[in-house]
C-alpha cells in the first residue's frame, strides 16, 4: 500500500493503476471510495474481499459527466432533471441497467438497476477524467465500519489491501451521498433510499419533484440498491442515541453549546449547533472516540431538521444490533 498526496503525477499513478485492474483508494467530497473499473469484474470483486463486503450489495459507480452516465442506465426525465440539478455533486441515483453498459454483474449485484453519481470532488473528477473508466467506489472502509473521511482512515481499515491510496485531506461533507431509486413507472416519484447533504427539501426546491418514503432491510436480507442495510457506520463501542447526561467513564458524542458533565473522553461535533459541521466530523469523531477504549458511546440529541435527518440516520445504523 501507498499513500500519496493527490497531486498530478498521484492522480496519473492512480489511474493506471485502475487501468491495469487495481484499487486506488480516492477521496470524494463525502467520504472516500475505494475504487475500481466497473466495468472489470476481477477488479470489482478486488473491492468485495478488500471490504468483507457482502456480494448481494451492490455498488455506486462514479462517472465524469452525465453523458457518461446515460451510456450506463436509462433516464427519465426526472431523473435527468435531478441529475442537472445537482451533479456533479452527493447525490445517487438507482436507475434501469442499459442492457449494453458493458458493467461488470458484480457491480449491480446482479439487478436490473444500476446506482450512479457524479462527484464533486476535484481530485475524484480529475481522476475519472485520466482514467476514462466507470468506478465502481463504495466506501473505503471495512463492510460496516465506521466510513472514512480522511487517508488515514482508509489505511486503518484497508492497511495492504488497496493498492494506493490518494490523500486530499478530510472530506468536506463528511457523510455519504442521498440514495434516490426510480421505480419503473416514470409517473412515480423517486423513493429516498438513504438521506444525505441533498435533502428532500432541497431535492423539491430546486426541482419540484418530492422523493417519498426511506426505504431500508435488515442485514439478513440483500438490498436493492447500496445504503439499505439497517445496521452499518458502526463503532466497535456500544452506541447510546439521545443521551442527556452520560454514565461515569463513558465517551461523550456531544452536539452544540450545552455539553453535560462527563469523566470520560468528549468530542463536540459542533460548539454552535451547525449541522453542517456536525454532518462534516461526525465519522471521524466516531473513530476517535472509539479509538480511545471505552465500552460504550453516549450520543447527544440531533435535530432532525436538514442534513440533521442524514446524520440521525447514520447514528441509527451505527446503533443498530450487530450481526
Amino acid at each position: 500500500m501507498e499513500i500519496l498526496t493527490a497531486n498530478q503525477a498521484a492522480i496519473a499513478k492512480a489511474a493506471e493503476i485502475l487501468t491495469d485492474g487495481g484499487i486506488v483508494a480516492m477521496p470524494t467530497e463525502t467520504v472516500y471510495g475505494l475504487a475500481a473499473n466497473a466495468k472489470d469484474g476481477t477488479a470489482v470483486a478486488r473491492v468485495f474481499e478488500a471490504k468483507g463486503r457482502p456480494q448481494f450489495n451492490p455498488l455506486i459507480v462514479h462517472v465524469a459527466d452525465l453523458a457518461t452516465a446515460e451510456t450506463l442506465a436509462e433516464f427519465n426525465d426526472a431523473a435527468r432533471k435531478l441529475a442537472n440539478a445537482f451533479w456533479p455533486g452527493p447525490l445517487t441515483l438507482v436507475l434501469p441497467r442499459r442492457e449494453n453498459s458493458g458493467l461488470s454483474d458484480l457491480v449491480t449485484a446482479g439487478l436490473t438497476s444500476v446506482a450512479i453519481r457524479v462527484p464533486g470532488h476535484p481530485i475524484a473528477r480529475e481522476l475519472l477524467e485520466k482514467a476514462g473508466l466507470p468506478l465502481a467506489a463504495p466506501s473505503a472502509n471495512r463492510s460496516g465500519h465506521v466510513s472514512p473521511t480522511t487517508a488515514e482512515h482508509v489505511a486503518e481499515d484497508l492497511s495492504e489491501s488497496v493498492d494506493l491510496i490518494l490523500d486530499a485531506g478530510p472530506c468536506p461533507v463528511g457523510i455519504e451521498s442521498t440514495v434516490l431509486a426510480f421505480c419503473e413507472d416514470e409517473n412515480q416519484p423517486p423513493v429516498l433510499l438513504r438521506p444525505g447533504s441533498i435533502t428532500p427539501d432541497n431535492i423539491e426546491i430546486a426541482t419540484a419533484i418530492a422523493p417519498v418514503a426511506i426505504g431500508q432491510v435488515s442485514n439478513d436480507h440483500a438490498p436493492s440498491a447500496p445504503g439499505q442495510l439497517s445496521s452499518h457506520y458502526a463503532p466497535k463501542a456500544r452506541l447510546r442515541l439521545n443521551v442527556d447526561r452520560p454514565e461515569p467513564g463513558e465517551a461523550l458524542l456531544a452536539f452544540g453549546p450545552d455539553v453535560p458533565p462527563s469523566s470520560g473522553p468528549v468530542i463536540n461535533l459542533s460548539e454552535a449547533g451547525d449541522l453542517r459541521e456536525a454532518a462534516a466530523n461526525l465519522f471521524s469523531a466516531l473513530r476517535e472516540l472509539d479509538s480511545a477504549g471505552c465500552g460504550s458511546i453516549a450520543a447527544m440529541p440531533i435535530p432532525w431538521t436538514g442534513i440533521g435527518g442524514a446524520i440521525n440516520d447514520r447514528l441509527l445504523r451505527a446503533a443498530a444490533p450487530k450481526r
